[in-house]
């Protein structure tokens, strides 16, 4: 036997419209469905929420923003293009052979492979 999972009432002061999986009236859109689209909430409030049964068990709840009231993604300026790419070498950087790994360097030993491997600690 389905259970069916009731969406909580949107009744009362402080309550937000709540909707069902894929029954979100157009107008209403996700933060991925914004960025999708260029856009972003642009400090907007929620407007509404879908609720749907989680796989998991539970509900799963996603915030939706209005469109009309969404605001267009800011553009990639060269200062925070060079900060990123200096954030992401970062992140390759081998402290042990002061070289670029070509990778994302694991957590776990925080150095690269090669140098894990001659240090012991990718046993």
């Amino acid at each position: 036997m389905k259970r069916r999972i009731e969406a909580p009432a949107a009744t009362g002061p402080g309550c937000i419209p709540t909707f069902r999986w894929r029954q979100a009236p157009d107008g209403y859109a996700t933060r991925r469905q914004l960025r999708k689209r260029g856009l972003r909430p642009g400090g907007q409030p929620v407007a509404a929420q879908m609720c749907w049964r989680s796989r998991f068990g539970g509900t799963a709840t996603a915030f939706l923003y209005r469109l009309d009231l969404a605001a267009p993604v800011r553009p990639m300026t060269p200062a925070k293009r060079g900060a990123l790419a200096a954030a992401n070498l970062a992140r390759r950087w081998c402290p042990e052979c002061q070289r670029d790994a070509g990778y994302v360097l694991p957590q776990r030993y925080g150095t690269c492979v090669p140098c894990a491997d001659r240090l012991g600690l990718a046993a």
